[in-house]
């Protein structure tokens, strides 16, 4: 190689950016997976991790145990499933993964956020922990997809189809509001025969039925009712500094606000809270429950 042409790709060199920094693993128990812009994939620490408890997620204590008993099962070492959670939108199924990394990060556990458009970095991502100590969940929230995106195809051989696997310390959590991750469409239904007494399902609705069940756990939300959306509100109300009394009053706006919004939802609930005692609140000290308990390493 000439020395004018070593020159050149020196001068090359020096314009691009520089490569991303080696993961700090004791800056933080959670973590996001980015690029640079030369396309290569990093974890990024998160430098402020979401609070929530699981003792203030309410209206989903099934839900909850079902998930924090393989949570466990996995920090644990014991056989653990990766994780679906579907339903209604704003009923917890993205806190109850936040408060499990809150209860569980002093004993291994760490979170790493991914986007969907990522996924397809999914192998690269585990050949970086599979030799860490720690226990990871990869975390994709409001996972869809449509037809033909790459991430579709790189999670479904992650989850299991290849030759190769994940490794013994990762597991995939992913939160949807769609039971099978993409759209269906009544063609599709169109598409089904009857063969006598059995149904055979198009094979569009089949394929789309192949991802989710490859997720060996689902756990499945459910809308609100009106009490138990203002037991919520109740609940909230109390951790921003309210008196019982005070959230017996602030009921019929609690309600007027769900309709408003077209939905009773624990998210829904929370919101009103924070209003609520913001305009009530006339010199008390009301901290945001989900900022406080920011010990170290937590």
């Amino acid at each position: 190689m000439s020395q004018d042409l070593q020159k050149l790709l020196q001068k090359l060199d020096d314009l691009l950016p520089p490569p991303p920094p080696p993961t700090d693993w004791k800056a933080s128990v959670a973590f996001r997976w980015r690029k640079d812009a030369r396309g290569r994939g990093f974890l990024q620490p998160v430098r402020h991790v979401h609070r929530i408890r699981l003792a203030d997620l309410r209206g989903i204590d099934a839900q909850i145990r079902r998930v924090e008993q393989n949570t466990r099962q996995f920090l644990e070492r014991r056989p653990a499933n990766n994780v679906l959670l579907t339903g209604a939108r704003g009923t917890g199924k993205s806190s109850i993964v936040k408060g499990l990394l809150n209860k569980y990060a002093r004993t291994g556990l760490r979170l790493i956020e991914i986007e969907k458009n990522d996924l397809v970095d999914l192998p690269e991502l585990v050949d970086r922990v599979s030799a860490r100590e720690e226990r990871f969940v990869v975390f994709c929230d409001d996972l869809t997809f449509e037809a033909g995106e790459a991430g579709y195809i790189a999670l479904k051989v992650a989850l299991d189809g290849s030759i190769s696997t994940t490794s013994e310390n990762l597991l995939i959590y992913a939160t949807s509001n769609r039971r099978h991750l993409m759209p269906e469409y009544m063609q599709e239904n169109l598409d089904t025969k009857y063969v006598g007494e059995e149904i055979h399902p198009g094979e569009s609705v089949e394929e789309k039925i192949s991802l989710s069940e490859r997720f060996g756990l689902w756990v499945s939300f459910y809308p609100f009712d009106q009490d138990e959306y203002l037991q919520i509100v109740a609940h909230w109300l109390g951790s921003f500094g309210c008196s019982p009394r005070e959230a017996e009053a602030a009921r019929e706006e609690a309600l007027q606000w769900s309709l408003q919004r077209g939905s009773r939802s624990g998210r829904v609930a929370y919101q009103f809270a924070r209003d609520w005692a913001g305009r009530h609140a006339s010199g008390k000290k009301g901290s945001d429950p989900l900022s406080r308990n920011k010990r170290k390493g937590v």
